[in-house]
């Protein structure tokens, strides 16, 4: 057999080579795309009033830093703006990810670097520490709330490409809407299955590192629950101060939105507030009227506190 002969073999062998690692890798992304996105898969909406408003979607791990970002946000009772700046820089940075990679050192959500004084690698990768580094440095932007979000994220992150923030800033808004509490009932989230038994400790533990210490003043209540595995279980109820920032109604809604979000990572059953309830088991639903014929006495109760019910 001659060499020429051996060399196109070798050609060939290796042109199918790349073809079938081609077709393993399409195959392979079509697979996670399918368990992503495909019907009945976790997800989480926010949508603007009205039936024809405006929908977001996300995915629950994007709900959950989302949700994050705005409770350091309230924590610092920082102006609405602050959070829509904070959640379309994230969106641009890391799709709202906590990644562990980036351009040279950088990571986390907003894509900080421990060599530009920004915090230790372990640090940076803290939700709660990023989002309260990031708001560290834009409120001391002169003015910022006043300023397209563009300049006022720039002045933050110094980036390569400025512009690329615009873009994120009608979803960005939208999203801030719901998670700081002044579109009522308008996030919701399809977790999957939850098999698992929740903690209302380790919600409670959450609750108070992201919104503050204060934030279960009042007291955080807790009840036994039965049934099978995945029905309702322990009860964790955050209450809702009548001379909360922005009115109780809107606080009430942040907590209520903030829980829902993270579902899927705290293994909630049911949220309630304000006589809507929002239910893991027919989330499709969205949020949805409690029983009718309610007494005023019980509507009060019901909007003195968020009820957040975990997976028994």
């Amino acid at each position: 057999m001659s060499s020429r002969t051996v060399s196109v073999r070798r050609r060939r062998l290796l042109r199918a080579l790349v073809a079938c690692t081609v077709l393993l890798a399409l195959a392979g992304y079509l697979a996670v795309h399918f368990q992503t996105s495909g019907p009945g898969s976790p997800r989480c909406a926010v949508r603007a009033p009205g039936q024809d408003g405006e929908t977001y979607e996300l995915e629950p791990q994007q709900a959950v830093n989302a949700a994050t970002i705005a409770a350091v946000g309230s924590a610092r009772r920082l102006p609405e703006r602050a959070v829509t700046i904070a959640l379309a820089t994230a969106m641009q940075e890391s799709a709202l990810r906590n990644i562990r990679y980036g351009d040279r050192d950088s990571l986390g959500l907003f894509q900080q670097r421990p060599t530009q004084g920004w915090g230790t690698p372990e640090q940076i990768m803290d939700p709660v520490y990023s989002a309260g580094a990031f708001y560290d440095h834009l409120v001391k932007v002169p003015g910022y709330s006043r300023l397209p979000l563009t300049v006022a994220a720039q002045q933050v992150q110094r980036s390569g490409f400025p512009q690329a923030y615009a873009k994120h800033e009608p979803n960005a808004a939208l999203l801030t809407s719901a998670l700081t509490g002044r579109a009522e009932a308008s996030l919701s989230c399809a977790p999957g299955a939850q098999e698992q038994p929740g903690d209302p400790v380790r919600v409670r533990e959450k609750l108070q590192r992201e919104f503050g210490r204060d934030v279960l003043a009042g007291g955080a209540g807790r009840v036994g629950g039965a049934g099978k595995s995945g029905s309702p279980g322990p009860v964790v109820s955050v209450p809702v101060p009548e001379t909360a920032p922005g009115g109780p109604e809107r606080r009430g809604w942040e907590l209520a939105h903030w829980a829902v979000a993270h579902a899927r990572e705290l293994r909630i059953a049911q949220v309630s507030y304000a006589g809507r309830v929002w239910s893991a088991s027919s989330s499709g639903n969205g949020w949805r009227p409690e029983a009718a014929g309610s007494s005023a006495a019980a509507r009060k109760r019901a909007a003195a506190a968020v009820v957040i019910t975990t997976v028994q």
